[in-house]
């Protein structure tokens, strides 16, 4: 892995001061930063040969489309993925999960079927299930979690029945850290003849996804988290699901023939992709990909896990701080000081130049059923540093101290 100080170089949004204190980034899990190969791969899209894709015969369409086409290639290998019809792109996750319920969901699922998620999941991937659920008549079901957040695989088997017919879950929670057993899960799935959509838009950055090895039936991710631009997302669908799939979104690009009365549409991939799809954000996350696979996952994995467990170590100094989750966890450290609300805490980091994220984390049961309204984490990346953990434990004990004066 190339020096963190080398790779920060390419960062050039870290290279600035907030507040007057250098800037700590430690909120990648809402969106990381962008490294120059990416911000790059976008500009020279449009300075260079910016056009509209399968269209045009000219040379700037042809070289778009080549682009486009290129970057669907590249996530298919990223992913790997058997073949890039299986690769559709979307404007993130979000619109990825969204596309599975409203399509296969609302197709496949009846009155006393059962949808089985985790109380662990991101609004994303609840949501959609509960629409599916109150639109067809089926019974939503949760798998239960441990005291430490974690899943166990007799839970999941006690939960999904020969009547589950979906079972979501995310790979890695946004909250907790959790990396769920998502391989052994789609095994207990399968058995029982449901479909498994997971939620990879917490682990595609931070470590390598095998869709076949996993063998999920669906894959959903962002670019935004993993380095690449805001507004393109990937959904990945095993092909024979997605040729039964009808689309949700109607219009150019997605036909074949269009009649009076009558239209058919294109073959996989195109026909989830109605309009103009999103193509300098599609280069992006070509390039994104790239600069990841450069750096190496792996190398990528280990600089995180390091990161994870220091700042367990030093968090755990702070008296009267909480921590939510397992001590095995992702890139990430959710936790609350007593009586302090989180939102305080951040916005007394902010003026110490370090940027956490505060709130609910768009996973409201998760914070009820760790009965909190509200946490405060800080997500860590391929950037980050263990000097910034110690900024950030540093400005946790100063947090603590004014508000003891205060109060």
């Amino acid at each position: 892995m190339m020096d963190v100080k080398e790779l920060r170089q390419l960062f050039p949004i870290l290279d600035q001061q907030v507040n007057g204190k250098p800037l700590v980034y430690l909120d990648s899990a809402a969106t990381s930063q962008k490294p120059l190969p990416v911000i790059e791969a976008i500009d020279n899209y449009y300075r260079q040969y910016n056009s509209n894709v399968h269209r045009g015969v000219h040379t700037l369409g042809t070289k778009a489309t080549d682009a486009y086409e290129g970057a669907r290639e590249k996530v298919r290998r990223f992913i790997g993925a058997a073949s890039t019809e299986e690769i559709i792109f979307t404007r993130g996750t979000t619109t990825a999960i969204n596309l599975v319920a409203a399509s296969y969901g609302r197709a496949n699922v009846r009155e006393g079927d059962e949808i089985v998620i985790t109380y662990m999941e991101h609004h994303s991937n609840i949501i959609p299930w509960q629409q599916v659920a109150k639109q067809t008549g089926a019974t939503l079901k949760y798998i239960p979690l441990q005291p430490d957040g974690t899943i166990r695989l007799e839970d999941v088997e006690q939960t999904v029945t020969p009547n589950t017919k979906i079972v979501a879950v995310m790979h890695v929670s946004n909250v907790l850290g959790t990396i769920n057993p998502v391989k052994e899960i789609a095994q207990i799935a399968h058995k029982n003849g449901a479909v498994v959509v997971v939620d990879g838009a917490q682990s595609t950055p931070h470590m390598k996804v095998n869709v076949q090895d996993i063998d999920c039936d669906f894959y959903a991710f962002s670019g935004h988290k993993m380095c690449g631009p805001t507004g393109i997302g990937v959904l990945y669908g095993k092909k024979r699901l997605l040729e039964q799939m009808e689309p949700v979104e109607f219009g150019g690009e997605m036909i074949d023939f269009v009649g009076l009365y009558e239209s058919t549409w294109k073959e996989l991939p195109w026909k989830f992709e109605g309009g103009t799809p999103i193509i300098a954000g599609a280069i992006g996350l070509g390039a994104a990909i790239d600069f990841l696979e450069q750096v190496g996952l792996d190398h990528i994995a280990e600089h995180e896990h390091r990161l994870a467990q220091y700042a367990l170590e030093q968090l755990a100094t702070i008296e009267g701080l909480t921590i939510y989750g397992p001590k095995e966890r992702a890139g990430l450290v959710t936790f609350n000081i007593e009586d302090v609300h989180p939102h305080d805490v951040a916005t007394v980091l902010d003026a110490e130049g370090i940027a956490v994220r505060a709130g609910h984390h768009c996973a409201q049961p998760l914070m009820k059923w760790l009965n909190v309204t509200a946490t405060a984490r800080a997500s860590f990346y391929l950037y980050n540093t263990e000097e910034e953990i110690d900024a950030l434990v540093s400005a946790l004990k100063k947090t603590k101290e004014y508000f003891s004066y205060v109060f």
